[in-house]
């Protein structure tokens, strides 16, 4: 028996895509995902911010997260709040990066301003005191485990394991242990660095 041939509609039609990565729906959805995704920032924003968009929305891969996360860390201002532009100008532009930005600065700054004016009643209070101390203890941990979790990204880094774990000790060492300013540790470190990297990758 023969076998019927597709119809000229059926060939026109646009095959269907298979696999596409979750993207915002709407510049509205980039603002509640970064509001929420702000109001959960308590002491450890980029553990947060790390699990919600790679891990629930997967709207990132680890590997981009780095990436993008390196890009925003050394750009002036909030690390998150210079991702968020970021991502939002990435999928709708200019409307996207303001509705991002809106979304990380408009609740958190209400909530901010009513929390000040509560801390400076409060701030000498001993049990207030141990609770902020508390806070850094746990924000502490949750950027350690952040990290621990991203280590798996480097393999496929273009420095490889070992080198990227030698600039990440060497940076470790220059902040904390020789107190080394940050500026400095960005324009050392980082441009070696970036320049190794782009050696490996040019043809």
């Amino acid at each position: 028996m023969p076998v019927p041939l597709p119809s000229p509609a059926a060939l026109e039609a646009p095959f269907p895509c298979i696999g596409e990565r979750p993207r915002p729906r709407n510049p509205a959805d980039l603002f509640w995902s970064f509001t929420w995704l702000a109001l959960q920032g308590f002491g450890g924003v980029m553990a947060v911010v790390q699990r919600e968009l790679v891990e629930h929305k997967r709207w990132m891969t680890n590997e981009e997260f780095i990436e993008e996360w390196a890009v925003a860390q050394v750009m002036p201002g909030p690390n998150v709040v210079n991702l968020s532009i970021m991502i939002g100008d990435r999928y709708f532009g200019l409307r996207g990066a303001m509705a991002a930005l809106a979304g990380m600065v408009t609740f958190p700054l209400a909530l901010v301003l009513a929390i000040a004016v509560l801390y400076a009643q409060w701030a000498t209070h001993p049990a207030v005191a141990g609770a902020l101390r508390g806070m850094g203890a746990v924000a502490t941990g949750l950027i350690a485990g952040t990290g621990l979790k991203l280590l798996s990204a480097l393999r496929l880094h273009p420095l490889g394991p070992l080198q990227s774990a030698a600039f990440a000790a060497a940076t470790f060492a220059a902040m904390a242990l020789l107190r080394v300013p940050l500026p400095w540790v960005l324009l050392g470190l980082g441009s070696a660095a970036c320049a190794l990297s782009w050696r490996k990758l040019a043809p």
